[in-house]
């Protein structure tokens, strides 16, 4: 019976949740229905946070959020997300101010954002936590409203005006947990002003000028678990116990946590286009029997034997170095829990993925990309059962094998793909599969996003895509999609976006007349240049004319502009004739190599 009442109730609360989700969406739907509620005031005061933060999300998203309609959320709102939005001044932070609740405000990107904006905010009781993040024209002007905020908790000001001196006023804000200086010319002197904030657990220096010398200021923050110093002159710095994760990219390393006491339990190192004065020391007063996450991306390691200690690894970033087939034992050592492992741009070949078939069962995310790998690794790949991600991109992969001693006959190679049950995310630009060879991926029922990127596909491609149940995302640039294979195309319910970018031949008519058969799917081409799925609803919408005049005006200023050099160089292949022939009319499932059979697992 308890069993019952829970799955009754767990139906209704599905129930109540879409029911709220119709009403915030039919609040949403324009500017008259906005007005309609926008008059019943009180009952808006009244709205539970949850659900303000819904409509609110809504509103923006739907560009109808204006000023003075903030004031009706000032009662209930606590956390507001104004990211990026540049129409967002000093009038929409004269009605944030008075928002009597607000505990999280995020004006990142606002570039409209000024010190004169920032006042609104003075002696606000209730905000915790301020994200002024590249709003450029906020200075140290800005920074004496900012510390007025006694509650602070949280405060990130990277890449704004804000200078040395801005940053030691910040030493009044006691309770800071999180601050953000990234890119700010933080000097020795104003991070030794820092020292009071010894509540500090996160702090963002990358950048800065610091030195070594300022660096042993860092010891005056006993809570400090989380630090960046990326881009910095920092060499060495001597042992901060508490200190969980460290950023130190693009920095020439001496030493690392020199000095007496235990080793930091560290569970995230990013060394990503460091150099190592001495690669045998480079690890040597780490705990690295804890670390979960090492970036050595681009670094100037050449030997990896410190590998086989890191037991606990779950993330390896190796892209971009001199990593190859010799050191993948390594991996071996520690496979047993890894989950995202990318080998993108290094010297591993389908012989180093060999060694790892069977080795990392917990595998979800792998990168190849811009390896010299070829379709024997395929074989391999299909031996790791919990991939979720793969990237091939920019490899030799054919998706076929030839048969020795029989030239004209091949075995289709993303077939192995299809034993992968948890398959979400595939990566082929820039190899050598065609229309043919991607029909095995039809029976990949977990595939959600798929990225292609041939001048050899053709409207086949579409043909074989359309049965994937759960695809959301597929790209198919560069390819000869023609009019009429797009109108045949059914994608599946699921899609949302098709980025046809390169698709030379399609013609802005042909995608108008998808996107009205479909307008749930966002385009991406030339012709609408990433117009929104919403701006591309054309039927039924009283403004469809507008959106083909809106169309029609960028073709008319693309007619002026240079084509792009990838359409030149595609065009030049073919005759006035051809051009027209293949424009309308489909390219089937025509394999280009008439003369080679098909294995039967093809068909």
């Amino acid at each position: 019976m308890e069993n019952k009442k829970e799955v009754i109730n767990l139906k209704e609360m599905e129930q109540e949740s879409e029911l709220i989700r119709r009403c915030i969406e039919a609040a949403c739907r324009s500017k008259e229905s906005v007005e309609k509620w926008r008059r019943q005031r009180r009952s808006l005061e009244r709205l539970p946070s949850h659900l303000s933060q819904a409509l609110l999300r809504n509103l923006l998203r739907r560009r109808l959020l204006f000023p003075s309609l903030l004031e009706v959320f000032k009662h209930s709102a606590e956390e507001i997300d104004l990211r990026g939005e540049n129409y967002v001044d000093e009038e929409w932070m004269a009605y944030l101010g008075a928002f009597r609740y607000l505990r999280t405000l995020n004006l990142a990107n606002c570039h409209r954002i000024n010190n004169s904006a920032i006042w609104s905010l003075v002696g606000m009781t209730s905000l915790k936590e301020l994200d002024l993040s590249r709003c450029m024209k906020v200075s140290d002007a800005g920074v004496r409203h900012i510390i007025s905020i006694s509650t602070l908790d949280k405060l990130w000001i990277s890449e704004t005006g804000v200078t040395a001196n801005g940053v030691a006023l910040l030493s009044s804000l006691k309770d800071l947990s999180v601050l953000d200086l990234g890119g700010l010319p933080v000097t020795d002197t104003a991070l030794n002003s820092l020292q009071v904030l010894t509540k500090l657990q996160y702090l963002d220096l990358w950048g800065s000028k610091i030195s070594n010398k300022g660096a042993f200021v860092l010891q005056s923050f006993p809570k400090l678990s989380f630090l960046n110093l990326a881009w910095t002159n920092v060499t060495s710095f001597p042992n901060l116990p508490s200190l969980e994760c460290l950023n130190m990219s693009n920095c020439a390393i001496d030493s690392i946590l020199e000095g007496g006491g235990d080793k930091s339990p560290f569970l995230k190192l990013v060394f990503s286009g460091a150099t190592f004065a001495s690669e045998a020391e480079a690890f040597l007063h780490i705990k690295t029997s804890s670390l979960s996450y090492l970036d050595v991306s681009k670094s100037s390691l050449d030997q990896f034997g410190f590998l086989a200690d890191m037991k606990m690894l779950e993330h390896l970033d190796l892209n971009s170095s001199t990593f190859g087939d010799g050191s993948v034992e390594m991996i071996v050592c520690i496979g047993s829990g890894l989950k995202n492992l990318n080998l993108s741009r290094t010297k591993v070949s389908s012989v180093g993925i060999g060694i790892l078939a069977g080795q990392v069962p917990k595998l979800e995310i792998l990168s190849l990309s811009q390896t010299s790998i070829d379709d024997v690794a395929l074989s391999y790949i299909g031996l790791m059962p919990s991939l979720k991600v793969v990237d091939l991109s920019n490899t030799n992969i054919k998706g076929f094998i030839l048969q020795p001693g029989n030239d004209s006959h091949k075995d289709s190679t993303l077939t192995v793909l299809q034993s992968l049950n948890y398959l979400e995310s595939l990566n082929l630009e820039h190899t050598q599969v065609r229309d043919p060879d991607l029909y095995p991926l039809s029976s990949c029922k977990e595939l959600s996003h798929l990225s292609l990127r041939c001048v050899s596909l053709t409207d086949a491609t579409l043909h074989h895509l359309s049965s994937l149940p759960k695809l959301t995302t597929l790209q198919v640039r560069d390819a000869v999609l023609t009019t009429s294979g797009l109108d045949a195309f059914s994608p599946p319910k699921t899609l949302r976006l098709l980025d046809l970018m390169g698709c030379w031949l399609l013609t802005e008519d042909a995608i108008s007349l998808f996107l009205k058969k479909h307008p749930q799917v966002e385009i991406r081409h030339e012709v609408i240049q990433n117009l929104s799925a919403e701006q591309q609803i054309i039927s039924s919408s009283p403004s469809s004319s507008q959106q083909f005049s809106k169309i029609s005006r960028w073709n008319k200023k693309q007619e002026k502009s240079p084509m792009p050099e990838f359409l030149v160089d595609q065009r030049l292949k073919y005759s006035k004739e051809e051009l027209l022939a293949l424009q309308f009319s489909p390219l089937s499932l025509i394999y280009p190599h008439k003369s080679a059979s098909v294995s039967p697992n093809l068909q």
